[in-house]
């Protein structure tokens, strides 16, 4: 690990995680990611801007010692989760007359997970200013990006704002900076779908804060930092805003090939009317690419074989994740199957999706192998998709 100037005085600290594949034990890592801390040097006083992952703290404590810093002032807790404040504990011990800036709401969560005594807090509120001597600390609390203590520190003379795990990407790389935009932006969509988008009214919020500062530069707390700041911004008030993008994602699985026959019987029926169909096998289900094409698309159809009167586990599964993102899709279908039972499959489908806002089409479901009638009603479910879509285009 080494220590990389952004700006004279002001250093990156980042730890590259090449090999992790899962994050939270549940959001997918294709490429890695990186834990990113950051010093700021002023002419009396030196902050620490977050940490690293716990799994981290031996390198980042070398990096650390290596800079020849003679104290650290301020450790600031932009967020309390582990792997932005797993190595507090260490700099606290090498530098003990540091203090921990956070918000009421962070130092509980860092009392909790870290055991920190009280007396090694300094609270902080919204918009509370810090000096450094010729720098200076703004501190802006904007809860639910993701967690309820999550913190801006932005740097006044610089122009600099640590963004903390808003406007992030998983993404290992040893580029320190966001230039290789198309490989950034789909780490960066990826990582918005997956961590962001059940809270995109407060995103909307804050993005519109942002794009009201002056910001030279943005340092998130995982992936590349962003010279350009209206890159990201940009993408995240197209992702986070209403408009959606004619698509359709379809959600399937087959037991019997029958609800697969409909399934590809639709797609061709949409790609003839030329919309884009994203079609995700929810069994070898990649959560990831799943919620990316979420962000935009205007329509979701779930296609499902019924199983005890409802929806295979695995798509139970797949619109769990789909009502916890919250996406901002405009229109709903279901289609599948059934054997023995009853057509009550779709029922108990719908129910389970109470935060997905969206206008439902007419459900497709046959009895048996799919036959000339449930054609038909694809026939007619396709068409429906592309009149709604025409419409709100």
């Amino acid at each position: 690990m080494i220590v990389r100037e952004l700006k004279p005085g002001i250093h990156a600290l980042v730890a590259i995680d090449w090999d992790r594949k899962l994050f939270d034990e549940l959001v997918p890592l294709p490429e890695g990611t990186s834990y990113n801390a950051y010093v700021v040097v002023g002419s009396e006083k030196t902050a620490l801007i977050d940490s690293v992952h716990p799994s981290m703290t031996n390198g980042f404590m070398r990096a650390l010692k290596g800079m020849g810093l003679e104290r650290i002032d301020y450790i600031v807790s932009n967020h309390a989760e582990p792997d932005h404040s797993g190595s507090i504990p260490a700099v606290l011990a090498e530098f003990p007359e540091a203090r921990v800036l956070a918000n009421v709401k962070c130092r509980s969560l860092l009392t909790a997970s870290h055991g920190l005594k009280p007396e090694v807090f300094t609270l902080i509120k919204d918009q509370q200013t810090v000096s450094l001597g010729d720098r200076t600390l703004r501190f802006m609390w904007v809860p639910w990006v993701h967690w309820p203590d999550t913190t801006f520190t932005y740097v006044e003379e610089d122009r600099v704002l640590f963004s903390c795990d808003f406007l992030g990407a998983h993404l290992a790389t040893s580029d320190l900076y966001a230039d290789d935009e198309a490989r950034v932006e789909r780490a960066a969509r990826m990582y918005y779908a997956e961590i962001m988008m059940p809270y995109r009214p407060h995103v909307k919020k804050y993005v519109d804060q942002l794009s009201a500062m002056a910001i030279d530069m943005i340092g998130p707390s995982h992936g590349p930092v962003y010279r350009d700041p209206e890159f990201i911004l940009s993408r995240y008030r197209a992702w986070a805003g209403d408009a959606t993008r004619p698509a359709v994602v379809i959600p399937y699985l087959s037991m019997y090939e029958s609800t697969a026959k409909m399934v590809e019987y639709l797609i061709d029926r949409l790609m003839e009317k030329g919309l884009p169909v994203q079609p995700f096998n929810v069994v070898e289900l990649d959560s990831g690419r799943f919620a990316a094409a979420l962000v935009e698309a205007s329509t979701v159809v779930f296609a499902s074989p019924t199983v005890l009167d409802g929806p295979h586990p695995a798509m139970a599964t797949a619109a769990y994740i789909v009502n916890a993102l919250k996406p901002k899709t405009r229109y709903g279908g279901i289609i599948g199957s059934y054997g023995w039972g009853n057509d009550a499959m779709q029922n108990s489908l719908a129910k389970m999706l109470p935060n997905l806002a969206v206008e439902w089409f007419e459900p497709v479901v046959a009895g048996g192998v799919p036959k000339s009638e449930s054609f038909a009603a694809l026939d007619r479910l396709a068409a429906d998709i592309a009149r709604a879509n025409a419409r709100a285009a």
